[in-house]
């Protein structure tokens, strides 16, 4: 399954380039959710509240009644996942928070379960080089992406694996990463990062993996199809 990514930033949709390059930024949000209309999941990550630079909060929520939204960006809290899954959120997407002291915070995650349930909650494990990135890509771990779904299966109904490498670049998936961390959970797994073509999209969905495009949509690379009813 495709799921677009939606990344907000001061109120537009963005692209960045590894987290930090600005490729793309467009006011037309009407725009997109109209074309995203006929998916059965959208992604929308909040990058001002995963950078603490405030929050899109209305603009999400907005989001929310209109697409079927997992939503992800500053969920460091129960009471802020809740917030979020208050707005319209069908799943939250915990990340930096979950990795607090370099390891995975088991009592975090087993009290995000007991208050919402496995199956509303994502994990977020992002990597770079093959070891866990935190803090918008900028700190890095010494734990391994494949370490870390196995730690917190317990408590999470499925993994977002992003690729820091490849991502934005459009050069295609890392798969031997990709396919690592399939193996290592038996919950469902969303890959990000470097997903450019239908391709790409097909060999994930032939190991069991969703996948999750940003920039390759919004440049016209991977071509979605327009709304039944615009």
């Amino acid at each position: 399954m495709l799921i677009p990514s939606i990344d907000l930033q001061g109120g537009r949709i963005v692209q960045l380039v590894q987290g930090e390059r600005l490729a793309i930024e467009t006011d037309d949000v009407d725009g997109w959710v109209r074309r995203f209309s006929e998916f059965p999941a959208v992604q929308l990550i909040d990058l001002d509240a995963a950078k603490n630079a405030g929050d899109n909060a209305a603009l999400i929520a907005s989001i929310c009644r209109r697409l079927p939204c997992r939503v992800g960006g500053g969920i460091r809290t129960p009471d802020r996942a809740a917030a979020v899954l208050d707005a319209g959120a069908r799943k939250v997407i915990v990340g930096s928070a979950l990795f607090r002291s370099g390891r995975p915070e088991l009592a975090f995650a087993a009290a995000l379960a007991d208050r919402f349930g496995p199956a509303r909650l994502i994990a977020a494990v992002d990597a770079r080089g093959g070891r866990v990135v935190i803090d918008g890509w900028r700190t890095q771990l010494a734990i391994t992406p494949v370490d870390a779904v196995r730690e917190l299966e317990p408590y999470f109904g499925e993994f977002l694996f992003t690729n820091v490498d490849v991502e934005g670049l459009m050069q295609g998936i890392d798969r031997d990463a990709i396919a690592a961390v399939r193996a290592a959970t038996a919950h469902p797994v969303t890959a990000a990062g470097g997903v450019t073509t239908q391709e790409d999209v097909d060999w994930l969905a032939s190991i069991g993996v969703d996948a999750v495009a940003g920039m390759a949509i919004y440049t016209g690379r991977l071509k979605i199809a327009p709304p039944m009813n615009p």
